[in-house]
């Protein structure tokens, strides 16, 4: 499926690895929902990004706001969305004991939340748009790309949160992938995959609402 064929969404994606997958995929014929928190420059870059671009207030991990950007890809773009891309994220830098104390739980609960939690619930929505799409000459309904991260192997120190949560990308990306799996789901053409991405300019680490 060319690129100009693709209608996506794409979380995350008003910075960052997010923000730069939208200009490419755009940059080459593509319609994209760019997904991010309200409080994020979603808007400006959509503006920006052009008419083949819209903006969708989104929490990954509420299902409501998930739903909602998949159904906005369809009512502005005429069909619906054949891919998914996963890059909103939390990268916390926090040591599970230090000068400072304990590491906070609810950090780690709430990095694993949006990180692994968010990623799934995304992807699982999506799989559904896309079990119900025809088949192309190549026989694709889809593809859903998750973010994971070179962390997921060779976590650094303070990167116990964060490693633990793209080492669950890593994890539940796989199954998925697995022909049987996808026949089940009646979606035996949607591919599914993940990505290492390594360290690069980013707002994640400054804001962590701020990166759903």
């Amino acid at each position: 499926m060319a690129l100009s064929s693709r209608v996506a969404v794409i979380t995350g994606a008003a910075s960052g690895l997010g923000r730069a997958t939208a200009a490419r995929l755009v940059q080459n014929g593509a319609r994209v929902i760019l997904c991010d928190l309200p409080t994020s420059d979603g808007v400006n870059v959509a503006r920006k990004l052009g008419v083949s671009c819209h903006f969708s207030p989104t929490d990954v991990t509420n299902e409501d706001d998930v739903a909602a950007a998949l159904d906005l890809a369809e009512s502005s773009f005429g069909e619906p969305v054949n891919t998914a891309i996963n890059c909103a994220g939390i990268a916390l830098a926090i040591k599970t004991l230090s000068k400072k104390g304990v590491h906070q739980l609810s950090a780690f609960q709430q990095t694993i939340n949006v990180n692994t939690v968010g990623s799934f619930n995304v992807a699982r929505l999506a799989a559904e748009r896309m079990s119900k799409i025809r088949p192309d000459t190549d026989g694709e309904r889809g593809v859903i790309i998750n973010t994971a991260s070179i962390a997921a192997y060779d976590g650094q120190i303070g990167q116990a949160a964060y490693a633990a949560g793209k080492g669950a990308i890593v994890g539940m990306t796989l199954p998925p992938c697995q022909r049987s799996v996808l026949i089940r789901h009646s979606c035996k053409h949607n591919r599914t995959w993940f990505i290492h991405d390594a360290a690069f300019s980013r707002t994640s680490g400054k804001d962590a609402k701020g990166a759903r």
